[in-house]
């Protein structure tokens, strides 16, 4: 984009023309989460003020008005990850996406997703723990052994031995589309062919893919797929659960009550079809909302350009962490997301957070929920800066010049 486009677009997150500790903020942290477009910001204020009525279940018109502008964000959310409306859930985040897909099949006693002594789950070691917790649950709860990918020195996934990892007894591989601590980009249609041959069920984080990258969930073949909205220009406590629509159907909803029944007795019930099928209760309304602003923004800018964008800022990012003495590069020195997690040599990162901070770099410190994967790289935490579309080559390099400026502050130079 050009630099008066580039100028235009910065202006619209107001929260970026703040100043902390005396210096002009350098928001490195959006993959935590993002800030905020103002037409987001009044695209939920709106709602609230204008709209905001219970959806699917009143006959007057605000009741009209809310259930139209909730349905037309699923639309232009589902387009955005080339789906079907009827193949979006909406959740409150992508962890209780990737939890109702995992307790469903821990819950389900028969049919496709039934697990139990002699089946086998397959993760990869570099799963935020929202893709490991609930599948080491499942796995205590059904007896079904879990297996996970490993990682080379390279921080890309091994898949040498995929053959006997994930084999004629798996029914489940969940891996991450790219890494939130490594940038590394999996191979998702590589799994998922795997997958298909072994006959296993694939769920896809798509968290740090959906908001970088062009991503097309029917394209690639994934059974299910999770994202959150925070993460993409959207507000907290929207998420989305993405699935082929056979699948969906055939997964035994683990949240029930008002909303996702079809009929109620006093001895039993039966369920509608996804996507009502997974949404009891009252739904985040303004909030999704939100999120169908924040896909319009993302679609107006263009993927395109925003990979290619952060694609500049992330060989910036890894270039200049490569140079400095002391501080080592987590994941491979080629990347086209723009995060870069860093060890530094004789300082926590906790305290290379706060010496950031103080120059007003705002960055992410500690495990990331991927514990295992930072112990598989020898390092308990980790710094990571997080770029996204608003952010600028300027911010990059006054992370860098900060970074280089840590071990000197805290006198473990060698």
């Amino acid at each position: 984009m050009t630099t008066q486009e580039f100028t235009r677009l910065r202006s619209d997150f107001p929260l970026l023309t703040r100043e902390v500790a005396g210096s002009p903020l350098a928001y490195l942290d959006s993959g935590a989460t993002s800030q905020k477009p103002e037409c987001v910001i009044d695209a939920e204020q709106e709602f609230n003020t204008r709209h905001n009525s219970a959806v699917h279940r009143g006959a007057h018109t605000l009741a009209t008005e809310a259930t139209d502008a909730f349905e037309g964000a699923r639309a232009k959310v589902a387009a955005f990850v080339g789906a079907k409306p009827s193949q979006v859930c909406w959740m409150k985040n992508a962890t209780e996406a990737l939890n109702v897909v995992a307790m469903g099949m821990g819950f389900a006693t028969e049919g496709p997703y039934a697990l139990g002594p002699g089946d086998s789950i397959v993760i990869t070691q570099m799963e935020h723990h929202a893709n490991l917790v609930p599948w080491q649950q499942v796995a205590l709860r059904t007896g079904a052994e879990l297996r996970y990918i490993p990682i080379t020195d390279e921080g890309t996934l091994d898949l040498s031995d995929v053959d006997s990892i994930a084999d004629a007894s798996t029914k489940v591989m969940a891996f991450t589309h790219v890494s939130n601590v490594l940038a590394t980009v999996n191979p998702v249609e590589q799994l998922v062919e795997h997958a298909k041959k072994i006959g296993a069920v694939t769920v896809l984080d798509a968290c740090q893919s959906v908001p970088h990258m062009q991503v097309d969930f029917p394209a690639m073949g994934v059974d299910f797929a999770a994202f959150s909205g925070h993460k993409m220009l959207g507000p907290s406590g929207i998420g989305v659960l993405y699935g082929k629509q056979d699948a969906l159907n055939a997964l035994p909803p683990v949240l029930t009550g008002g909303s996702m029944i079809e009929t109620v007795t006093m001895e039993e019930s039966t369920f509608l079809p996804a996507p009502q099928r997974f949404e009891a209760g009252t739904q985040p309304v303004a909030q999704a909302v939100g999120l169908g602003a924040a896909v319009d923004y993302l679609s107006h800018v263009g993927m395109d350009r925003i990979a290619q964008h952060e694609q500049e800022l992330a060989q910036i990012l890894a270039e200049g962490v490569a140079k400095i003495p002391g501080v080592r590069l987590l994941g491979p020195a080629n990347r086209s997301v723009s995060t870069v997690a860093v060890d530094v040599e004789g300082v926590h990162a906790h305290d290379v957070g706060q010496f950031l901070d103080a120059d007003g770099v705002a960055v992410r410190v500690g495990h990331h929920c991927a514990m295992p994967l930072h112990a598989r790289l020898g390092v308990r935490a980790s710094t990571r800066a997080s770029a996204y579309l608003y952010s600028t080559v300027e911010e990059c390099e006054r992370f860098l010049d900060s970074l280089a400026r840590v071990r000197g502050y805290f006198g473990v130079e060698s």
